[in-house]
């Protein structure tokens, strides 16, 4: 018994069947088709998820740097009071 109750055998017979069917020749340039669109789907996904932690980079960079200019300018008003 096989993968799901299917034989070697029968996989054996329905691949060949296959292969006179469509040749070999469309079956490689099919298989290569295949594979390349898999490369690229995995390429655009990674390509996505460098962009998100990207823009999460900037987001935290961005904070970081709001409260730096807040904790500044809640210590320049005390100095600029003084002055008065």
């Amino acid at each position: 018994m096989g993968i799901g109750g299917i034989s070697i055998w029968q996989l054996v017979i329905v691949l060949g069947i296959i292969i006179l069917l469509f040749g070999t020749k469309k079956l490689r340039n099919l298989g290569g088709d295949l594979g390349g669109a898999v490369k690229g789907f995995k390429k655009a996904m990674k390509e996505e998820s460098a962009t998100e932690t990207t823009d999460e980079k900037k987001i935290e960079q961005d904070a970081t740097f709001k409260a730096a200019d807040e904790t500044a300018t809640k210590q320049q008003k005390p100095n600029d009071q003084q002055q008065s």
